[in-house]
């Protein structure tokens, strides 16, 4: 379960518009900076996922909140972040902007993704692609009634805007597993775990409701 908790952390946080680890789920077009990241603050939020993993197991007694900063979430990615990025992705950060709207990023080996994606033929732009570049998405979060949903707004690649479709294959690429060969799509719907009913996503903190 909280492991589970943990990859919906990490959708809503980095990897909802690069799903699964491309990072990033919602980002201002500037360079975020790793401000406010602690320890203390890392190991709070884990604590904040053990109690909503406790609460989503137990038979419901009433409406819980539990509110999680952005620094909570970002010091939890630097220090705890278990393994769920997959490889060449690192250093996700997020901005909780408020409104519904989240910014995030994280740094993308495209070189890495190259040789996986790759044909081989001349014209194919993904042999071309080299370098570690922060991959920037912004966007709205939608989490009620007990499923999720991300609206891209924008996206790019070194401060160079790429379209959805685009953003859409490296998502595939990443997010490809044996249940789900296709990988996840920018538009899917998904359930939220541990009973979590919304997500009210406010500015530089959001509270989940179960």
């Amino acid at each position: 379960m909280r492991f589970t908790l943990a990859r919906t952390f990490l959708n809503v946080g980095v990897s909802l518009a690069l799903a699964a680890g491309l990072g990033g789920a919602f980002w201002p077009s500037q360079r975020l900076e790793a401000a406010n990241v602690s320890k203390q603050q890392a190991d709070l939020f884990a604590r904040k996922l053990a109690v909503i993993a406790s609460s989503g197991a137990s038979t419901p007694t009433g409406r819980r909140r539990t509110q999680v900063t952005e620094g909570e979430l970002n010091s939890w990615f630097a220090y705890h972040e278990p393994g769920l990025l997959p490889t060449g992705v690192t250093a996700p950060q997020l901005t909780i902007v408020g409104n519904g709207k989240v910014a995030g990023q994280a740094v993308v080996d495209l070189e890495v993704l190259g040789r996986r994606r790759a044909s081989g033929g001349v014209l194919d732009p993904w042999s071309f692609l080299t370098g570690k570049v922060p991959v920037r998405v912004v966007g709205a979060l939608r989490a009620v009634n007990g499923m999720g949903r991300f609206d891209m707004e924008s996206a790019d690649v070194s401060g160079v805007p790429i379209p959805k479709t685009l953003l859409q294959q490296l998502v595939s690429h990443y997010s490809r597993s044996t249940s789900r060969p296709d990988g996840i799509g920018l538009d899917d719907t998904f359930p939220l775990p541990a009973r979590i009913q919304e997500i009210e996503v406010g500015q530089g903190q959001a509270v989940v409701v179960q």
